[in-house]
């Protein structure tokens, strides 16, 4: 499933990758989101649809 993310939602991750961050907190809902570089380090996909998984369906 592809998500179609709000622009400020795309910048606060991309800044918190740049940065080295696993997280970010969103600008809208103000929740904490794990970063695509979070996944990456964690290895595997955990199955709960996370916003920036890295693996696609199929590995789910």
């Amino acid at each position: 499933m592809t998500r179609r993310l709000h622009p400020d939602v795309i910048r606060a991750h991309e800044e918190a990758v740049s940065h080295g961050l696993d997280y970010y907190i969103d600008p809208h809902s103000k929740l904490l989101v794990m970063t695509q570089l979070h996944h990456e380090n964690r290895g595997h996909c955990c199955n709960n649809g996370c916003r920036h998984c890295p693996y696609d369906e199929s590995s789910r």
